[in-house]
């Protein structure tokens, strides 16, 4: 059986993002793994571009990725200041490969990272994995509230296609 490695990315990723490196350093088609397993895996992610890909990596300060020989079984990343607030984002581990502690390795790698480590709170929003972040000491922020500003997406910057839409991340729709 292959074994699975983990990759703590330099921050913004780019040897992924800018080469599309995998472990080892070798080329591995990197961000096209990434877009396939969003696309597969990640309902919220589904359509990103590999530009809007390059772009989120770029302003991430912590990158893990999970490899299993060539192929890219899991991903995760994080944005902080380094100081007060971290936030993790695109947590997403193969359909085929969960439940055998890859989310968890992925979730600790990136809480270890010390851009992530030296934040006074660290959080994340999620649909339907509630249960398995409470397991690793989340807790729900409760008084604060989750509060979403649509904006369009549809700028020079962003790129083709809509990077948050709700077609592209399967949420229900908004209402004012």
């Amino acid at each position: 059986m292959v074994s699975i490695r983990l990759i703590q990315h330099a921050p913004g990723a780019p040897g992924l993002r800018c080469f599309g490196l995998g472990p080892d350093l070798r080329p591995s088609r990197g961000l096209l793994k990434l877009q396939n397993l969003l696309n597969k895996h990640a309902f919220w992610a589904r359509g990103r571009s590999r530009r809007q890909l390059r772009r989120l990596l770029a302003g991430s300060e912590a990158v893990v990725s999970l490899w299993r020989g060539k192929r890219l079984v899991g991903f995760g990343r994080a944005t902080s200041d380094g100081l007060c607030r971290a936030v993790l984002w695109d947590v997403v581990v193969a359909g085929d490969l969960q439940g055998r502690g890859l989310g968890r390795r992925v979730v600790e790698a990136l809480l270890a990272m010390p851009a992530v480590r030296s934040a006074e709170r660290v959080y994340l929003m999620t649909t339907n994995s509630a249960g398995f972040y409470h397991q690793m000491g989340f807790a729900d922020a409760a008084p604060q509230a989750l509060l979403v500003k649509l904006r369009d997406t549809a700028s020079p910057d962003s790129g083709p296609g809509q990077c948050c839409s709700t077609a592209s991340c399967g949420d229900p729709p908004l209402r004012p």
